[in-house]
């Protein structure tokens, strides 16, 4: 399980992958990202890949956990 947890449910892109962007800068993985629409889910998960990170994604209800490790 991640030690970290970025909450950007309710939030639009590009808010959910700047925060995102900002935890990676401040902790190192893992990470666990929630987020409750398909778009962010689609943006964080390719921002972090295209920084090197695996991302699991787990859909609970509409929402989405994405825990990104290295």
């Amino acid at each position: 399980m991640a030690n970290r947890v970025v909450d950007a449910r309710g939030r639009s892109c590009p808010e959910p992958v700047i925060m995102t962007k900002t935890a990676l800068e401040k902790y190192s993985p893992p990470l666990e990202v929630l987020v409750d629409n398909e778009v962010a889910k689609e943006n964080v998960t390719r921002f972090a890949k295209s920084k090197g990170f695996q991302v699991k994604v787990t859909e609970y209800d509409e929402e989405f956990k994405l825990e990104i490790s290295k």
